[in-house]
């Protein structure tokens, strides 16, 4: 019953953060969703049971992002266009208690380990990361690779975006260099 509960949360969080990524025009505000969704992902591998694979993907695939977020904050002056306009004080009470209340309701969930068996035992004469390879290469492989995809986008995007933004930049010092070249020039 939790299981199918967490599934739905979180695929409804999963689809609204990566909408988020893709409709954003605020880089900060799409990276932020899409480690966010990474994340959420990472939910989903823990509730199958998979969970090397789960910490795999915070590990990997967070990690990841988290570069490419920090690489935006480097090249870009992502934080110009940032206006907080939150007047609402009930809203975020509202949002903060809504929160908490599943965070508790997660937390205070039984556990039943005694009922939790693994689905792919372990092989005789079969090390723990060909067991894992045979898993991941079976049962999880288009949820795993779908991540990859969506993080292969996401850095091509972000490559081409700083590339941009480097050009210019080049551009704008050379052009000065020239000019003071050229007054240096006139001096002599």
């Amino acid at each position: 019953m939790y299981e199918v509960i967490a599934f739905y949360l979180f695929s409804v969080l999963t689809i609204g953060l990566f909408l988020v990524t893709v409709m954003s025009k605020n880089v900060l505000y799409a990276m932020t969703s899409l480690a966010s969704g990474m994340v959420l992902i990472a939910g989903f591998f823990f509730i199958l049971g998979a969970d090397f694979l789960g910490v795999v993907q915070l590990i990997v695939y967070v990690g990841a992002v988290m570069a490419l977020y920090s690489f935006a904050m480097m090249f870009f002056d992502a934080t110009k266009d940032i206006k907080e306009k939150n007047t609402s004080a009930a809203l975020v009470f509202l949002l903060g208690g809504m929160s908490a209340l599943v965070l508790v309701l997660i937390f205070a969930a039984p556990i039943h380990s005694e009922t939790i068996q693994a689905l792919y035992p372990m092989h005789e004469g079969v090390g723990n990361a060909q067991d894992v390879g045979i898993v991941l290469f079976t049962k999880y492989l288009v949820p795993f690779e779908v991540a990859a995809v969506m993080l292969l986008v996401a850095m091509i995007a972000g490559i081409i975006l700083a590339g941009k933004k480097m050009d210019d930049s080049l551009t704008e010092d050379l052009d000065a260099d020239d000019e003071i070249y050229i007054q240096l020039k006139d001096e002599k």
